[in-house]
């Protein structure tokens, strides 16, 4: 007993879940380039069923359109945003999922209609 009064002591509280490791891209379901923050966001589905659960976002360096026209993003290796479990994290080293992280906003969603805003008929276009 008095060594879980201890950990709660030194720990601040309970504990929170951890921030999962960024997730494989073949759980990525979208991809958007926020032209005013300077983010390419990933946007993933952990449980594969296509509903977003896990949001990154990486500043991009240099953008440019290849010969194609298709837009090219240079981004940093690692994001400095994380969106999951209603919880936004920062990362400022930019090191990847390491336990450094810092809570940035709790209570929160990603909120995809700023980048999707439009609906028809209530269905998504």
């Amino acid at each position: 007993m008095v060594s879980l009064l201890l950990l709660l002591s030194v720990s601040g509280g309970w504990a929170k879940a951890l921030l999962p490791m960024e997730p494989d891209l073949a759980t990525r379901v979208e991809e958007h380039y926020d032209h005013e923050a300077r983010l390419f966001l990933s946007l993933y589905s952990l449980n594969g069923n296509g509903q977003v659960d896990y949001v990154t976002g990486r500043l991009v360096k240099e953008y440019a359109r290849s010969s194609y026209g298709n837009p090219v993003y240079q981004t940093e290796a690692h994001p400095l945003f994380y969106w999951w479990n209603h919880t936004m994290y920062n990362d400022p080293e930019q090191d990847g999922v390491n336990g450094n992280e810092r809570v940035y906003q709790e209570n929160v969603d990603f909120d995809i209609t700023r980048y999707k805003p439009c609906t028809f008929n209530g269905q998504p276009c």
